[in-house]
């Protein structure tokens, strides 16, 4: 039984945080969850997806966010309770259906969860989706710990119901993927099944029925800012004659509360943490500041907070200084760390303060830096390769995308010119074509090519652009941990119910005139095929199909066969200056091969020019070790 499923109340588990999400959404009786998989939610989604396996909670990798999100919001009509699961860009993805929905409302329970990605860990912009709740007029809670997380989520379900709105929970990594223990409550029963009740007046968002829903959701939102006010979520720390005072969120409020610990000034400050962000407490946020002489604001990423409590204040009436952002304070950049709050807590209140001296490290040796790198066996880096020898008298522009893959615009394989967001490759390999007389040649993952490639592609065919786009198939969404998508064989991973859609078919169903499948472990017939598809004129698409290194080898359909450099070698080094496989190395300078990373895939043994690249038997492997 999955560990999540546990029936003992009050039992202690140390878990990742987002395995306290689902394990709070289980016990909140969570009946139907969808998601697309995006770094750092991509746990949550997997934990249930494992639990459905074993009960009748119903989960569903969807083709993007926004049909995740279309998908959810039915289930939530019918009377289900459901959550929805991304990462913040995702939220962008899912946006149009969002602020419509926050006119319709639910019926259930729907928790719309955003997992926000401060310092970009692996992301392209590091947005602050709070202002997703005030554009939408939807609620927005934030938990500060892991422990804390599990148990806010299930009042996000109640929440929601209480307003018969989505609630929108927003994470950040530091939430995510922190480990703590949370202590297991009682699992409500699940409702799997509801019914939909017609009401085309309340459901069919025509402009003489949105303008009502659009009363309606006001009429909601003045609900949630009462109580908002008297939330749990929202309260003091520290006493109550203090007169500097501090206004926090998230993990922030942990950092802050330690500060001032450290700091000695237990009863010279005062906290007030705000756990029910949007729409903001107004009354308790004036309450507080009344009491105080300066306030400072701590909250990573863009000054939300400091905006309403200022606004709050000048209300009120009051000219404390208030302050959060700015040179000499919190940046609007990356992560906090305590370090940092400490010391912008005490600059900011006049405290004084001696950093504490680091750890002398003079002594040790430098860490190795290690760049990100396609992993061994990696059939991108073929096609990398392939490509830029296909068009190597050509003067091309490589729009590229959001997966593995991205990593192709590094030296020296440089194939990545231009990466907006999801599904993007394609529509700006149109503009490129059109803009310029240059090449164009785009790289898309086939998980992303179903999110949001086809779209472009259809644009592509209609408007007769000329590009060769390729299709990275390597079957599966493997950047975020190898969740399926509608192209995987599910049967490779002994699941049923499932069926599986040809890229090859629905591409050419679009159009497409010139379509070529290569296998890019086979370098020559694979270069051959690429310079036929580059010198068609109009839409071109190559599918390159090999199976992701890592997923095969987990599903057991990988027999890694390792190669080594033998005495021919006459240190060219085409193999380490072309494709820069990781499993290569430099030992007393000569090139040689890892035997334990090398899968086989023998790409570098077909460039090689002396061909001294060749298999490893099992004798010389194991004297190798």
């Amino acid at each position: 039984m999955h560990k999540l499923l546990s029936e003992k109340v009050g039992e202690k588990m140390v878990v990742l945080g987002n395995e306290a999400i689902a394990r709070g959404a289980v016990e909140a009786g969570l009946a139907f969850a969808s998601t697309y998989p995006g770094t750092p939610s991509s746990e949550l989604s997997l934990n249930l997806f494992q639990i459905s396996r074993e009960s009748d909670l119903y989960f569903e990798y969807s083709t993007n966010e926004k049909v995740a999100l279309e998908v959810a919001a039915a289930a939530a009509n019918c009377g289900v309770r459901t959550l929805c699961i991304m990462k913040h860009v995702g939220l962008n993805v899912a946006a149009d259906p969002l602020m419509t929905l926050a006119y319709i409302g639910v019926n259930a329970g729907m928790v719309i969860l955003t997992a926000d990605d401060p310092y970009m860990f692996s992301s392209q912009n590091e947005q602050d989706n709070r202002y997703y709740g005030k554009l939408a007029s939807l609620p927005v809670l934030e938990p500060s710990s892991v422990d804390e997380a599990k148990d806010m989520i299930i009042d996000a379900f109640e929440l929601s119901e209480t307003l018969n709105e989505p609630v929108i929970f927003r994470t950040t990594t530091r939430i995510n993927h922190s480990t703590a223990c949370i202590t297991t409550g009682p699992i409500k029963h699940r409702k799997t099944k509801g019914t939909f009740t017609r009401d085309p007046m309340s459901y069919v968002t025509v402009p003489a029925v949105s303008r009502k829903l659009h009363v309606k959701l006001l009429e909601n939102m003045e609900r949630a800012a009462h109580i908002s006010n008297e939330s749990k979520h929202n309260f003091v720390v520290g006493k109550e004659s203090a007169k500097l005072g501090i206004i926090c969120n998230g993990v922030s409020f942990l950092y802050a509360f330690d500060a001032v610990q450290d700091l000695g000034m237990e009863d010279g400050i005062k906290i007030l943490r705000i756990g029910f962000s949007n729409p903001m407490p107004g009354e308790l946020i004036k309450d507080f500041v009344r009491g105080c002489n300066k306030v400072l604001i701590i909250e990573e990423g863009e000054p939300f907070m400091e905006e309403a409590v200022r606004a709050f204040a000048q209300e009120a009436g009051f000219t404390i200084p208030i302050k959060g952002k700015g040179e000499d304070l919190f940046p609007r950049l990356y992560e906090f760390d305590p370090a940092m709050v400490r010391r912008n807590i005490a600059g900011f209140f006049g405290i004084e303060y001696s950093a504490r001296m680091p750890v002398d490290t003079s002594a040790l040796p430098e860490i190795p830096q290690r760049p990100p790198n396609l992993c061994s066996g990696c059939s991108h880096r073929a096609t990398f390769y392939e490509v830029k020898k296909a068009a190597k008298d050509m003067d091309v522009i490589y729009p590229s995308d959001i997966g593995c893959y991205t990593l192709g615009f590094l030296p020296p394989l440089s194939t990545g010119d231009f990466v907006l967001c999801m599904g993007a490759s394609v529509s700006s390999a149109c503009g490129f074509s059109k803009a310029s007389d240059q090449k164009v040649v785009s790289f898309i993952g086939d998980s992303t090519f179903f999110h949001s490639g086809i779209t472009g592609l259809v644009n592509a065919v209609f408007n007769n652009h000329n590009f060769t786009l390729v299709i990275l198939d390597n079957g599966t969404t493997a950047m975020t941990g190898h969740q399926p998508n509608p192209g995987v064989d599910m049967s490779l991973m002994n699941l049923e119910g499932y069926k599986q859609v040809s890229i090859e078919k629905l591409v050419r169903a679009l159009g497409v005139e010139h379509v070529t499948i290569i296998k890019p472990f086979k370098v020559k017939k694979s270069i051959a095929a690429i310079k036929e598809a580059l010198e068609f004129k109009g839409v071109s698409v190559i599918i390159s199909q090999e199976p992701c290194a890592l997923f095969a080898k987990s599903i057991k359909i990988l027999k890694p066969r390792p190669f080594q450099v033998t005495e021919k070698c006459l240190d060219h080094r085409d193999c380490i200056n072309e494709i820069a496989c990781p499993s290569f190395l430099i030992e007393a300078g000569r090139v040689r091969i890892d035997a334990d990373t090398c899968v086989g895939c023998a790409v570098c043994a077909q460039l090689c020019p002396e061909n001294a690249i060749m298999p490893l038997k099992k004798q010389e492997k194991v004297e190798e070790r």
